[in-house]
């Protein structure tokens, strides 16, 4: 039930039709008598700076989720940003502050990092390979680095997008250990497929199989089938591995905390949640 005190937090991207946040939120808000409502909002590009900024001026707005086209186009319009967007060089998350001020955060990677570690795999110290420096490749790499690998290898059919990363990474993490250019998964302790590569069918593997250790934990970001051809393979070697929407799930409770809102586990989610 929506009524005059409900928080509106908008899932801002166009188009809309395959948003799939509010069968989540909202099932878990309608149960737990949580008054908060996530409504899809298609604006185009175009419209989007101006439209961002008028959206945060209404009195019942809470806070808004960011997904594609505008993840990249938010960063130059908040006045206060995470480490994590600005790794990534995006956001997904925007709340007013006290003060009137749009703080924004990204929590693709977050998703990510959660999910490898409820499946106990030691992220610290850890030496990571993710192939895709994308918006969700870039993400998963600054939860990553914030999580405290030692060392991390970026792979790209891009090479000047993987050496936009490592600047980043290298701006805000000079510790870290971080290398462009090969994909090969040998020594790995981690390997994610942060690329487009499963969705659809015929597509080649992204990662060459045969190079890739039965110890080494394995992610996936492809969110259109649970098990990719990639998985599969991996799965195939013995390998540990996890799911693309394992960080769909994994990510929520995070949001929640950053929308002051209460927060629950990735199981109760999946368990609540109306994807059909």
């Amino acid at each position: 039930m929506i009524t005059g005190t409900t928080k509106l937090i908008a899932h801002l991207g166009y188009p809309t039709e395959s948003f799939r946040a509010p069968l989540i939120y909202n099932p878990y808000f309608q149960k737990n008598g949580i008054d908060a409502v996530v409504v899809p909002m298609g604006c185009r590009p175009e419209d989007y700076p101006a439209f961002l900024k008028l959206l945060f001026r209404l009195s019942n707005i809470h806070g808004a989720l960011i997904t594609m086209p505008h993840k990249i186009s938010t960063m130059a319009l908040l006045d206060e940003t995470s480490t994590n967007a600005k790794v990534a060089g995006s956001c997904n998350a925007v709340r007013l502050g006290s003060d009137g001020r749009l703080i924004g955060d990204m929590f693709d990677g977050e998703g990510f990092v959660r999910g490898v570690l409820r499946k106990g795999k030691k992220v610290e110290g850890a030496h990571a390979l993710i192939a895709g420096a994308g918006g969700v490749g870039s993400a998963i790499a600054a939860s990553l680095a914030q999580a405290g690998v030692e060392h991390l290898a970026i792979f790209d059919a891009n090479e000047t997008t993987a050496t936009a990363l490592l600047d980043r990474l290298k701006k805000y993490y000079p510790q870290l250990q971080v290398t462009v250019g090969s994909a090969d998964p040998d020594g790995f302790d981690i390997v994610v497929n942060a690329t487009p590569l499963g969705m659809r069918r015929g597509d080649p593997l992204p990662i060459d199989i045969d190079r890739i250790s039965p110890s080494t934990f394995v992610g996936e970001v492809v969110l259109t089938r649970e098990i990719t051809p990639f998985l599969e393979a991996v799965r195939a070697r013995g390998c540990a591995f996890q799911v693309g929407t394992d960080m769909l799930f994994e990510q929520i409770p995070a949001y929640l905390g950053f929308f002051e809102l209460p927060t629950t586990t990735a199981d109760n989610l999946r368990a609540i949640a109306k994807l059909g």
